[in-house]
């Protein structure tokens, strides 16, 4: 069984039992939270498609904790000036394991 969650404004493909990255969230670790914004289930048996989101359905998922990812380097560079500028970030992400689907 999996669901296409919509976790704020990214879509996430999800099943039960399972770890995702997802971006930060406002809960703090150890709290379970519920997504109600399913786009998309699908089972062995059925698939239900959202117009724009499927009824009755909420995924159920718990907050493991707060990280950051590793770096991205960004390098901007014009030829024949001597132009270099280099750059980078760290994305804030929560890690989340999916307790439910249903």
């Amino acid at each position: 069984m999996f669901a296409v969650v919509d976790i704020l404004g990214q879509q996430f493909k999800v099943t039960e039992k399972k770890k995702y990255y997802v971006p930060r969230l406002k809960e703090d670790a150890d709290t379970e939270i519920t997504f109600d914004k399913i786009l998309l289930y699908g089972d062995d048996n059925s698939t239900k498609v959202g117009n724009p989101l499927v009824s009755g359905m909420k995924v159920t998922a718990k907050v493991i904790g707060h990280m950051k990812d590793n770096k991205i380097l960004v390098f901007k560079k014009k030829r024949r000036t001597g132009y270099q500028k280099s750059n980078g970030h760290r994305q804030h992400l929560s890690q989340i394991e999916i307790l439910k689907i249903g």
